[in-house]
Formats: C-alpha cells, sequence, structure tokens
C-alpha cells in the first residue's frame, strides 16, 4: 500500500523525442510552475544580463546628454524583463520543445511537469 501511494506522487518520466513527437498531437498534459518558470526561463535566455546591458548604457547615455536615445535603451531593457516574466509559461514550453537540455532541466528541477493525457 505505501509503495501504491508513492507511484501515484511521482509522475512518470517520458523523453525528450517522445515528448517533443507527441505535444503538437495533444498526447501531453503540461504542467508549469509559474513562481519557478520565470527565473528558469530568465536564466536560460539570458535575459537578466542582457536587460542590464541595455539598461546600464541607457542610463549612461540619458545623463551624457541624449534622453531619448538613453530612455529608449532602458524602457527596452525593462520590457525584456516584463516580457519574460509574463511569458515564462510560454517561453519554456517553446524552448524545452526544441531543447533536450531545457526539456531535462525544468522537468528535474519541478519547473514543469509532463503527463500523459
Amino acid at each position: 500500500m505505501g509503495s501504491e501511494s508513492h507511484t501515484q506522487d511521482t509522475a512518470e518520466y517520458i523523453p525528450f523525442e517522445e515528448f517533443r513527437n507527441g505535444l503538437p498531437h495533444g498526447r501531453f498534459r503540461v504542467i508549469v510552475n509559474p513562481k519557478l518558470a520565470a527565473p528558469f526561463v530568465a536564466f536560460r535566455t539570458h535575459a537578466t544580463p542582457l536587460a542590464l546591458a541595455l539598461i546600464g548604457p541607457g542610463i549612461a547615455v540619458a545623463l551624457s546628454g541624449y534622453p531619448w536615445p538613453g530612455g529608449l535603451l532602458v524602457a527596452a531593457g525593462v520590457a525584456l524583463r516584463w516580457t519574460v516574466k509574463r511569458h515564462a509559461a510560454r517561453l519554456l514550453l517553446h524552448l524545452a520543445s526544441r531543447v533536450p537540455s531545457v526539456y531535462e532541466q525544468a522537468t528535474e528541477h519541478g519547473v514543469m511537469e509532463v503527463r500523459r493525457a
């Protein structure tokens, strides 16, 4: 009886190739943890360093006398971070269906759970 409840608590492992081929046909149900998805996607896409690379020079440009170009760079950096955070689940599913290492890490660390439909 104890082993039955243990097997119900853990999800079955589904290989990447099977996931990639079966996802468009609706063979799997994907559950994404929203709290873990945003930091995971930001890390995998390097969104934070890229946003800082836009915001930092944008501030410097704005302070050096060019407020419009500097403001646009700052806004682009903020918009990048906001977009990644808001659409993290969709971006994660896109990355996981195309990159095996993303799929493995996301399922291993509880960011995404894949179940048979």
